[in-house]
């Protein structure tokens, strides 16, 4: 998919690689508010934990717009089960 980053993003301090990997290959993207979407993965950032990394896009417009992204352990909170 063809993204551009807010600026927001590099205030983060998520590697970008973290980042292209769940917009290229997202496990799940659910609903978030307005028109948004959260491309969603659960990664472990090198400690062995499992976060959830979720980036929030505006994806109506092209090329799309990750507004943030973040990491979260609540991965209960936001993973969608099937």
């Amino acid at each position: 998919m063809n993204f551009k980053l807010s600026e927001e993003l590099r205030l983060r301090n998520i590697p970008r690689p973290f980042v292209d990997g769940v917009m290229a290959n997202p496990q799940q993207i659910v609903p978030a508010r307005g028109n948004k979407k959260a491309y969603q993965s659960q990664v472990d950032f090198g400690s062995g934990r499992i976060f959830l990394l979720r980036a929030i896009v505006d994806d109506t417009i092209n090329p799309a717009v990750v507004v943030t992204v973040y990491r979260t352990s609540k991965i209960n909170k936001y993973w969608r089960k099937t």
